[in-house]
C-alpha cells in the first residue's frame, strides 16, 4: 500500500515539477510560490509531502479502530453462545482474547489430548448381547431405530430403577425389554449380570454421608454410603449396571465376594483371580456359589476370547459377533464375557500347580500364563457388551472441512481403537500407518516406506531435501503441500517419534505426516506433544489449534497458534494457558465451523470494502492534480474529508463486520466444506487485495470524470453558471457516499434492522449535516469555517446532477455485478456449489422431520478389555489392601488409580 502511494506521490511530484517549469510562470498570480521556493525541482519536492499528507487517508487509524471493535464483537458472540454452555457445572464458552477469531476460521491442524478431552473417559453402560439376542437399542411405533441421546425421548423413555432399592438414580437405560427378562428370572439373563458383579477387582469401601464422593462411584447401602473404587472406569460401569439390575456388588474379603441378587444376599467363596495384563487383554475369576456350583467367569477382548470358546458355541458367535459389529460401528467400547463350569477333579489339580507357579522363584509369570491357559479354554459365550458414548461427529466433520489432527493416546493399540471410535480412523482408509522403530534408521526406513506407498511416483530421498533446505533460505523452508494417492492414517508411539523429531528425521516426519488424515502419537511425552505442533508450524504454512484438558498440555497449547482449553476434571492450568475455553470437545466443531468461519468471512469483507472505499476516496485526488497544476489542492471539501471515516461510512461497515453471515449456523455445521475456503485463506490475500486496488482506482475514474464531464460548461434551469469549482465538489463528494454504499448493500450477504438502519442512516446523516453546514446561517457565523455557502441546495437541486450521479453510480456498480454474475455461473469455486445447493434447499419445502438413526462409522471392534495396565488381583487375594476390621488396627485406603501402591497406617 505505501510503495503504491509514494509511487502515486512521487509522479504528482514530478508532474508539479514539470508543470511549474513550463507553465507556473503564467500563473504566478494565481498560484505564486511559497517563501523560500526559488525553483520548479524545489516546488516538485516539497509536493511530494503535501501530497503524501493528502493520500494518507488510503490507510486511516479509524481502520485499526473498526478491527478492534469487530474482533471484540465476536468475541461476544463466543461468550453469548447458548449451544456452547455446559449446564452441568455452569460453564460457558469463554474468549479469553480478541485478537485471534478470524483465525479460527483458518484453522489447518487440530493437535488434540486423548483422556478428558476427545474422550472424556467417562464410561457407561450403553448395550449389550446376551444370549444372541441384542439388547439397548430402542424403536419408535414405525419400527425405526431411533437415537436415545435426544432430551424429550429420555424424559419419558428412561428405564424405571425404582423396585430396586440400592440402584445408583443417576444411571440410565431406555430398553425396557432388559429389565423385564431380569425380573422374570432369564437364566442368561441373570447369569450375565452375575457375572458382572463377581468378575472385576472392584473395591467397596463405607464413607459417612457428607464425606467427598466426588471422584468414586457411590450408592447408599443400609443408610450409609458404599464407594466403588476401581482400576478403571470400564470396571465401574459394569458393576454399577449390575447393581441397578439388581446384581449389587456389595463386599469383598481376599476369600469372600458378597453379592445381592435381587433382594437376597449370597457369598461366593473366591477361589482364584486371573490376572489382566496387556498380553492376555482379559481376566478371570474362579469362585464356588453358596449351592456349591464350581465356575470361572471370565471378561475380556473379543477377538481374544472367541479363540477360547467351546465348538458349541459356534452359532451363537456370529450372531454375537453380528452385535458387536453394530455396537463397533456406533462408536461404541465393546468386550466379551463368558464362563465354564469346572470340575472339581480338574480345579483341585488345577489350583495345585497354581500355587506351585506362584511361589516358583524362577519364571513365575511364564508359568502362571500357561496355567491361566490351560484353564480358560472351552468357554461358553452368549452374551457381549459395550460401553461409553459415541465420541466421532466433531472428528468427522473435521474430516470433512479437510483439518489434519494430531492426538495423543497412550498405547498403540489403544490408540488405533478410539481411533476407529471417534471416527478419525476408519474402514474407507487404503492403510494405518503403525511407526514403532527402536532405531533411527528403523524409524527413518518405516516412514520412507509409508511415504513411499503413499505416492510412489514421487518419492525423493529424505537427506537430500534436507541439504536442499540447508543451503536455502530461512523463508524456503516452508514446504508445499503434497497429496496422497488416497486416505491413510499413522500411528506413532513416543519412543519412535523421540527419533524422528532429530534434526536429521524431521523432515522426513512433516512429509510423511502431513501426507495422512490423522496422526496419532501415542505414550509421548508434554515436551514431544509441544514438539510436533512446532514441527508443523516450521515446514508449514498453516494455522494450527491445540486443544487439552490438563497441565501437560499446557505446552502445546502455547506452542500452536491458537490454544483451547477444556475445564475437565484436571484442574485450570489448560484453561488458564489458552486463547478460548468450553466445558466439552464436541464445542470444537461451533467454534470452528460457526464462530471461526464467520469472523474470517466478515474481517474479510471488511478489509476488501475498507479498501475499496478509500482507495476510491483518496485516488479521485489524484486524477484532480492533473487539472490543478500539482498543486495538492483537494477535491473535497475538508469537512467531508474530517468525518467520511469517521461518520458517513463507519457504521455500514461495522455492520458488516458484525452481522453478516452467508449461511446460518445450521447450514454452516451441516457443510463443512464451506470452511475451505477458510484453510485456503481465499477470501483476502494479495490477489483480493491488488482487485479491491483495481476497483478502487477505477471507481475514482469514474466518480472524478463524470462530475467533471457534467460540469463542464453547465448552465443552471435559470440561465445561471454552474461550473464552479464548489458545485463540482458537491457533486463528487455526493457520487462517492452513494456509490460505496450501494457497494456495502451489494457485499451484505444477510440483512438485519441494524445494517439498514447504518446504511439509510449514514446517508441521511450526511445530507443533514452538508445541508446544515452549506447554509446561509452557518456562514454567517463561522464565515472562514465554511465558505459553500448555498452551494448544496443550488447543486443538488438540478435534474442534471442526479442524472450524473445515476451514471456514476451505474458505471461503478455494473462491472461488479456483472463479473460476480459471470464467475459464479461460468467458474463457480466449491464454495459456490454449496451456497447454491443451499439456496435450493431454502426454496423446497421443508421434508417431515426424519427419526434419527444410528451412525455406522465403523466395523472394527474395540481390541482392549477394561483396563490398561496389569491387574490387582494378586493383591486382593492376599488382604493386605483389606481395611482391617479391629478397630485399633491401621485404617487403610486403597487406590488401584495410583501409579504405586501406598498403604496408610497409624
Amino acid at each position: 500500500i505505501f510503495a503504491f502511494l509514494a509511487l502515486m506521490c512521487l509522479i504528482l511530484a514530478i508532474g508539479n515539477g514539470i508543470w511549474e517549469y513550463d507553465k507556473g510562470y503564467y500563473f504566478q498570480v494565481y498560484l505564486p510560490w511559497a517563501e523560500g521556493v526559488n525553483s520548479a525541482s524545489y516546488s516538485g519536492f516539497l509536493m511530494f509531502w503535501s501530497y503524501v499528507i493528502i493520500l494518507n487517508t488510503v490507510v486511516p487509524i479509524s481502520l485499526y479502530v473498526s478491527v478492534e471493535i469487530i474482533r471484540l464483537g465476536n468475541s461476544f458472540y463466543i461468550d453469548w453462545d447458548r449451544k456452547m454452555y455446559y449446564p452441568l457445572n455452569d460453564t460457558p464458552a469463554q474468549a479469553r482474547t480478541t485478537t485471534l477469531n478470524e483465525e479460527l476460521g483458518q484453522i489447518k491442524y487440530v493437535f488434540s489430548d486423548k483422556t478428558g478431552t476427545l474422550t472424556q473417559n467417562i464410561m457407561c453402560f450403553n448395550k449389550c448381547s446376551i444370549n444372541g439376542k441384542s439388547y439397548g437399542d430402542v424403536y419408535d411405533t414405525s419400527g425405526q431405530r431411533i437415537e436415545i441421546n435426544e432430551p424429550y425421548f429420555c424424559r419419558t423413555q428412561k428405564v424405571d430403577f425404582s423396585y430396586n432399592q440400592l440402584a445408583n438414580p443417576k444411571f440410565a437405560f431406555y430398553d425396557h425389554s432388559l429389565v423385564e427378562a431380569v425380573k422374570l428370572s432369564d437364566v442368561p439373563t441373570h447369569r450375565f449380570f452375575r457375572l458382572l458383579s463377581l468378575c472385576h477387582t472392584v473395591m467397596p469401601e463405607e464413607k459417612k454421608e457428607g464425606e467427598d464422593c466426588r471422584s468414586h462411584i457411590t450408592f447408599l447401602l443400609a443408610c450409609q454410603v458404599t464407594v466403588y473404587q476401581v482400576q478403571s472406569p470400564d470396571e465401574g460401569a459394569l458393576v454399577t449396571a449390575a447393581r441397578n439390575f439388581g446384581f449389587v456388588f456389595q463386599a469383598r474379603t481376599p476369600e469372600t465376594i458378597t453379592v445381592v441378587e435381587m433382594g437376597e444376599t449370597k457369598i461366593y467363596k473366591l477361589l482364584a483371580i486371573l490376572d489382566f495384563n496387556n498380553v492376555r487383554k482379559r481376566m478371570s475369576v474362579i469362585v464356588r456359589s453358596p449351592e456349591g456350583d464350581l465356575t470361572l467367569y471370565c471378561k475380556g477382548a473379543d477377538t481374544i476370547l472367541y479363540e477360547l470358546l467351546h465348538s458349541s458355541c459356534n452359532s451363537l458367535k456370529e450372531e454375537t459377533t453380528e452385535h458387536l459389529n453394530g455396537f463397533a460401528g456406533e462408536g461404541l467400547r465393546t468386550l466379551v464375557v463368558a464362563y465354564k463350569n469346572l470340575d472339581e477333579d480338574y480345579f483341585r489339580d488345577w489350583i495345585r500347580c497354581h500355587h506351585e507357579a506362584s511361589t516358583a522363584l524362577e519364571g513365575r509369570e511364564d508359568k502362571l500364563s500357561e496355567l491361566y491357559e490351560d484353564i480358560e479354554k472351552d468357554l461358553i459365550v452368549g452374551i457381549s457388551q459395550n460401553l461409553g458414548q459415541a465420541l466421532g461427529e466433531a472428528a468427522r466433520i473435521f474430516g470433512t472441512a479437510k483439518m489434519g489432527h494430531f492426538p495423543s493416546f497412550s498405547f498403540p493399540e489403544t490408540a488405533m481403537n478410539i481411533g476407529y471410535s471417534c471416527n478419525l480412523l476408519n474402514d474407507d482408509m487404503e492403510d494405518v500407518f503403525v511407526i514403532e522403530g527402536s532405531t533411527s534408521d528403523d524409524v527413518l526406513n518405516e516412514l520412507r516406506n509409508a511415504r513411499k506407498k503413499m505416492k510412489p511416483d514421487s518419492f525423493l530421498d529424505s537427506d537430500e531435501i534436507n541439504i536442499q533446505f540447508e543451503k536455502s533460505s530461512k523463508k524456503s523452508k516452508i514446504m508445499p503441500d503434497e497429496q496422497a494417492n488416497g486416505v491413510y492414517g499413522l500411528v506413532i508411539t513416543g519412543h519412535s517419534l523421540a527419533y524422528a523429531l532429530e534434526g536429521n528425521l524431521e523432515l522426513e516426519l512433516v512429509r510423511t505426516a502431513c501426507m495422512c488424515k490423522v496422526v496419532i502419537c501415542c505414550r509421548v511425552t508434554p515436551l514431544q506433544k509441544a514438539q510436533v505442533v512446532e514441527l508443523v508450524k516450521k515446514y508449514k504454512k498453516a494455522v494450527t489449534l491445540a486443544i487439552g484438558d490438563g497441565a501437560n498440555d499446557v505446552s502445546m497449547i502455547k506452542t500452536a497458534h491458537i490454544g483451547v482449553g477444556i475445564s475437565g476434571q484436571e484442574g485450570m492450568q489448560a484453561v488458564l494457558s489458552s486463547d478460548f475455553s468450553f466445558a466439552q470437545f464436541r464445542y470444537l466443531q461451533r467454534l470452528l465451523l460457526v464462530h471461526g468461519r464467520w469472523s474470517y468471512i466478515r474481517m474479510c469483507k471488511f478489509l476488501k470494502y475498507f479498501f475499496y472505499k478509500n482507495f476510491a476516496f483518496t485516488l479521485v485526488h489524484f486524477w484532480y492534480g492533473f487539472f490543478s497544476g500539482f498543486s495538492a489542492q483537494t477535491v473535497y471539501d475538508e469537512w467531508f474529508i474530517t468525518l467520511y471515516n469517521l461518520v458517513y461510512t463507519s457504521l455500514p461497515v461495522l455492520g458488516t463486520g458484525l452481522f453478516d453471515q452467508d449461511v446460518d449456523d445450521r447450514w454452516s455445521m451441516l457443510f463443512p466444506q464451506l470452511y475451505v475456503p477458510g484453510q485456503q485463506n481465499l477470501y483476502f490475500n494479495k490477489m483480493v487485495f491488488v482487485k479491491c486496488m483495481l476497483q478502487g482506482i477505477y471507481s475514482s475514474l469514474i466518480l472524478f470524470f463524470i462530475p467533471y464531464g457534467a460540469m463542464y460548461n453547465t448552465m443552471r434551469s435559470d440561465g445561471k453558471a454552474i461550473a464552479d469549482y464548489q458545485s463540482f465538489t458537491m457533486m463528487a463528494q455526493t457520487c462517492l457516499l452513494i456509490v460505496v454504499s450501494v457497494q456495502i448493500g451489494l457485499d451484505n450477504s444477510y440483512w438485519t434492522v441494524v445494517n439498514q438502519f447504518f446504511i439509510w442512516g449514514s446517508l441521511s446523516v450526511y445530507f443533514a449535516i452538508t445541508f446544515t453546514m452549506y447554509s446561509d446561517g452557518m456562514y454567517l457565523i463561522f464565515t472562514a469555517s465554511f465558505p459553500f455557502v448555498g452551494t448544496a441546495r443550488n447543486t443538488l437541486s438540478q435534474p442534471n446532477v442526479w442524472l450524473a450521479i445515476f451514471l456514476s453510480i451505474t458505471l461503478c456498480v455494473l462491472p461488479v455485478v456483472g463479473f460476480r454474475f459471470l464467475k459464479a455461473q461460468l467458474k463457480p469455486t466449491p464454495s459456490d456449489k454449496v451456497l447454491l445447493k443451499i439456496k435450493e434447499a431454502k426454496k423446497r419445502p421443508p421434508p417431515p422431520s426424519p427419526k434419527r438413526r444410528l451412525r455406522r462409522t465403523s466395523t472394527r471392534r474395540s481390541g482392549y478389555a477394561f483396563s490398561h495396565q496389569h491387574g490387582f488381583g494378586a493383591l486382593i487375594m492376599s488382604g493386605r489392601n483389606m481395611r482391617p476390621k479391629s478397630p485399633f488396627a491401621a485404617t487403610g485406603t486403597f487406590s488401584p488409580n495410583s501409579d504405586k501402591h501406598k498403604h496408610k497406617g497409624l
